[in-house]
């Protein structure tokens, strides 16, 4: 399927909008944590959890991410990782406990980790030639190093001015956009259809 070359590029901003509120989320709850620990009560060893809870999901759905973006196309599992990433943190920032915030972290990191997987294969499918492609790559990483920086800051604010819920919320608006604006068009011309078992027992 021939891509045109606007498609190409608007496609190049969804991919960076989506991958750039997954970096956000790493700094911009950092930020955040000694206003969750006195909201909800966790102790200085708990509190650890949310993080962790993200970093373990995150690790151990990346390559499982990356092989059903093989199995079942990038685009589809794209759109899925960023809708799962949207909706649980719209359950992080609605949670008044400890268990539903830590669960919510979890569900993030399975989002996150199968955007973050079929992201770079999105971009590498979407651009052949070896120019475009060095442009696709250097836009792609400014903006995943400037999403560090901003995620410090935008924390700062919101959980100065508002609360520590609200570096949560600030999700939706961008997940949203991600998901309805010029989505990446199919770029994997795999069919086929294999069970869960199947895609965790394959070789790397």
């Amino acid at each position: 399927m021939t891509v045109s070359n606007r498609t190409r590029w608007l496609a190049l901003y969804v991919l960076c909008l989506g991958d750039l509120m997954i970096v956000l989320d790493g700094t911009i709850v950092n930020v955040a944590l000694p206003s969750i620990r006195d909201d909800l009560g966790f102790s200085q060893t708990s509190l650890a959890w949310v993080v962790n809870a993200y970093i373990l999901t995150f690790g151990g759905f990346l390559l499982l991410g990356g092989r059903l973006g093989d199995l079942f196309g990038h685009r589809r599992l794209f759109l899925a990782g960023i809708a799962l990433f949207t909706l649980a943190s719209l359950g992080c920032g609605l949670a008044n406990s400890q268990e539903l915030l830590v669960i919510g972290r979890a569900v993030q990191g399975v989002g996150g980790a199968v955007v973050s997987a079929v992201a770079l294969s999105l971009l590498m499918t979407l651009f052949t030639e070896t120019a475009d492609r060095a442009k696709a790559m250097g836009v792609f990483g400014f903006v995943m190093a400037a999403g560090g920086s901003i995620g410090v800051l935008v924390g700062g604010v919101l959980t100065d001015r508002l609360d520590w819920h609200w570096v949560f919320l600030v999700n939706l608006p961008v997940g949203i956009v991600a998901y309805r604006n010029p989505r990446p068009p199919h770029c994997c011309s795999c069919r086929a259809r294999c069970s869960l078992a199947d895609a965790a027992s394959s070789p790397d």
